[in-house]
């Protein structure tokens, strides 16, 4: 193997990995018109559900971040699919609300994981001057996963078996990655196990406005994601089959925009902070106009499939900027901390708004609920204006 074909194959590796982690997490999203169907959710029951699964996910976090610093992402990133597999299995199992809640909080927490150790992996394993598409193509595994968990459990495994069939796949082959994660991965060392430094990261303003931006713009994202296939049955009519191929396109579009931005944003030459600030702040205010549009009347189907696959490169597509750009305001040895408090500010925006989007649509309308996630990202493109201004030279 020639040094300049090693952090290819790592990023390829870290990328797969992310993939099937994405498959096991989101497939609790894909699977929301099944739940609708065979336990027979409601709309507001699945925002609780979205939401369950949003808690479990941040209170990990910060343990998760602290064991990534520590230990280094290898065991990490083990043990992740292995909790993620049972977890997914468990989501397949569940019989009635309560059980698919503490299956989400289950799910959840094993998916903190993810983001502190591939971020990890992706700063000690790729040199500085290709991070920005290093870390685009390794977010394009977790729309591509959640590409698949659509495909998957929604549009074939039902065809095939049972309706769960989707979540029981998904977990087995989480199983085999893992496995082979724990042959063939090495990683970088650990360094030292200790709380992380909250008070040093909130005095980084730069730090603090990207962590606001993210709390408005992963409302809007994971909103968006738990509640798309359902949008698509409910208010546009399609079937549930071609609502599951639509979720997949928008997570094409997702993992185009994530390649796109970190492209562009290494060809700016303004360092990398401010090029990833840049070029996210331009992606996130195209995603509030995009937003906006699934709010007006009357919009046909084709003209509805067409804006949801733009609103995937958008506000599905931004998360690759938004980890380069965090990764590059922080040292190295903080990564693991710095990722947990960003993603923990995603999540929080996560906690409430699902549940008022799904009681918006049970009571006035999608429209409704499209609008106010365009508020959302409007909030959040603000936030992260603030960050271009903090990061000038």
């Amino acid at each position: 193997m020639t040094e300049d074909s090693r952090p290819t194959l790592h990023v390829a590796l870290v990328t797969g990995w992310q993939v099937v982690a994405s498959t096991c997490f989101y497939a609790l999203f894909a699977g929301t018109a099944l739940f609708r169907e065979y336990l027979g959710l409601s709309g507001f029951l699945v925002g609780v559900v979205v939401t369950a699964a949003t808690l479990g996910y941040t209170v990990a976090l910060f343990p998760v971040g602290a064991a990534v610093d520590g230990a280094g992402e290898r065991p990490v990133l083990i043990g992740g699919l292995v909790a993620l597999a049972g977890s997914v299995v468990g989501v397949g199992l569940a019989d009635g609300v309560l059980g698919l809640a503490v299956a989400a909080v289950c799910l959840g927490g094993a998916y903190a994981t993810a983001m502190p150790a591939t971020n990890r992996a992706i700063v000690t394993g790729v040199p500085e001057g290709v991070r920005g598409r290093a870390m685009g193509l390794k977010q394009v595994g977790v729309t591509a996963g959640s590409g698949l968990a659509a495909v998957l459990v929604v549009s074939v495994a039902p065809t095939l078996g049972p309706w769960n069939l989707g979540f029981f796949a998904a977990g087995t082959v989480a199983v085999v990655v893992a496995a082979g994660f724990a042959v063939g991965y090495r990683g970088a060392p650990g360094g030292e196990w200790r709380l992380p430094d909250l008070r040093g990261l909130r005095g980084n303003r730069a730090y603090v406005a990207l962590a606001a931006g993210g709390f408005f713009l992963g409302a809007a994202l994971f909103t968006t994601v738990g509640y798309t296939t359902l949008y698509l049955t409910d208010s546009v009519g399609v079937s549930v089959a071609v609502a599951g191929l639509g979720f997949a396109a928008m997570q094409v579009t997702g993992s185009a925009g994530r390649v796109v931005g970190g492209w562009l944003a290494d060809r700016l030459d303004t360092g990398e902070a401010r090029a990833n600030a840049t070029v996210l702040l331009g992606q996130a205010l195209l995603g509030v106009v995009l937003l906006a549009v699934l709010a007006v009347p009357g919009l046909s189907r084709p003209v509805v499939l067409v804006v949801v696959a733009l609103v995937g490169a958008t506000i599905l597509g931004f998360t690759g900027l938004y980890y380069a750009c965090m990764t590059a305001l922080v040292p190295t040895e903080e990564i693991g901390a710095a990722t947990a408090g960003g993603q923990t500010a995603l999540n929080a925006g996560a906690l409430l708004v699902p549940p008022t989007f799904g009681w918006l649509a049970d009571t006035t309308s999608y429209r409704a609920g499209w609008l106010l996630l365009a508020v959302a990202a409007l909030a959040g493109t603000a936030a992260f204006a603030v960050v271009v201004r903090q990061t000038r030279d």
